[in-house]
């Protein structure tokens, strides 16, 4: 059985220019970056002594495209990397494996061209709109941008320039650790003897997306109140480092009564289950999501993670975390007892177990819905599959 490789693809409104990406998911694995690897097809009699150029441009959204007024702009627009495509500056420019294929199959008429994401730079992240927001998601969004000029600066018109979304990710550590995450803390009245005493303690200090999380609670009641109930979150924390906000959102929750009234002198201990999941929070306004691209393929975001050496403060962008919050309620007098434990949520590495098993599930949901029936066609002489680049689905111009 032969695979084929999967390649996306897109056309110019004139159709006399198509860029093709073998990717459209780049990984920041901390010490280095995926390059982006693409190729440039153009008719050979369209030209005429004009260059084409590329640029990889990022946008940063941190207000409401409604709220702007008065000519204060909620976003940055960047060129981060550029480059003259056609004619090749750098004739000796090593291909990687996509390139060279896609080159040796498309002919003389196509360019390879490769960028580089900047030290630093941060990940892909969309916040989900709501029902009455319109314009574009808030969040940090890539694009590669290829069009034909005269010069670098030259105005391109809009029907000779092609646009793609890309997105940059990061995935977990291809090991997991054998630390758990743990918190215990301890609640005193005022005018009564005791505490009440809470710890919680995960299976695992960093999950894959759609995992179990598994919490196992402890509550010692020495106190002379009783506790009524208990309260589980999954809650995601969002750092927008532009304008240093700081907002947390609930994105799995449950509530119980077992074992309640927890007396005192009674103790209680049981571990509770909870999956955060993107599908689960699809019409809740300010979620955060890996990068939106299509609405089958949508993550919550993953935790953002930090090189050694560096601080946490230094991130850029929209920076995620999470928390695993148990809040225990003693009635309206007593008050509630609140812990966090954080932990991480990404995608496993490629080559990873997890990983292979995360693509089997997601290919058998393609066979089983015929995804690419309509939108790629395949040539069998050497395997490689194109799907024209699907247009962002969210209020973009045509």
């Amino acid at each position: 059985m032969v695979v084929a490789v999967k390649v996306f693809k897109k056309t110019a409104p004139n159709g006399k220019m198509t860029v093709y990406l073998g990717k459209r998911d780049f990984i920041d694995h901390l010490d280095y970056c995926d390059p982006i690897d693409g190729v440039v097809v153009v008719e050979s009699d369209y030209l005429r002594g004009r260059k084409i150029y590329g640029q990889l441009t990022t946008t940063y959204r941190y207000g409401r495209e409604e709220d702007e007024v008065m000519g204060v702009k909620f976003s940055k627009e960047m060129v981060i990397a550029k480059e003259q495509i056609v004619p090749m500056v750098n004739q000796k420019m090593e291909m990687t494996p996509t390139q060279e294929r896609l080159v040796k199959k498309l002919g003389s008429n196509a360019f390879p061209f490769t960028f580089q994401f900047p030290n630093n730079s941060p990940c892909s992240v969309t916040l989900q709109a709501g029902e009455e927001d319109q314009g574009k998601p808030l969040g940090v969004e890539y694009a590669i941008r290829c069009y034909v000029g005269d010069n670098e600066d030259d105005k391109h018109h809009k029907r000779s320039q092609v646009g793609l979304v890309v997105k940059k990710l990061q995935f977990a550590p291809p090991t997991r650790g054998r630390r758990l995450p743990s918190s215990l803390v301890s609640k005193g009245f005022t005018f009564s003897q005791g505490k009440i005493n809470l710890e919680v303690t995960l299976d695992r200090e960093t999950y894959y997306h759609g995992e179990k999380i598994a919490a196992n609670v402890l509550i010692t009641n020495n106190s002379r109140k009783a506790v009524k109930n208990i309260k589980v979150f999954v809650v995601q924390h969002c750092e927008v480092t532009m304008v240093n906000a700081q907002f947390s959102k609930h994105v799995a929750s449950l509530e119980t009564r077992e074992g309640c009234p927890i007396t005192p002198g009674a103790s209680f201990t049981k571990t509770f289950y909870l999956v955060p999941l993107a599908s689960s929070n699809k019409d809740r306004r300010g979620i955060a999501l890996d990068g939106h691209l299509k609405d089958d393929d949508v993550n919550l975001a993953s935790s953002t993670l930090i090189c050694e050496g560096k601080s946490p403060s230094d991130a850029m962008g929209i920076v995620i975390s999470y928390s695993l919050r148990v809040k225990v309620s003693a009635g309206s007098l007593g008050g509630e007892l609140v812990t966090d434990v954080p932990f991480k949520l990404l995608n496993p590495a490629p080559g990873t177990i997890e990983k292979e098993r995360v693509n089997a599930m997601k290919k058998m949901k393609s066979i089983e819905r015929h995804r690419y029936e309509n939108s790629h066609y395949a040539d069998d002489d050497d395997n490689i599959v194109f799907e024209d680049f699907a247009r962002l689905r969210m209020n973009e111009p045509e």
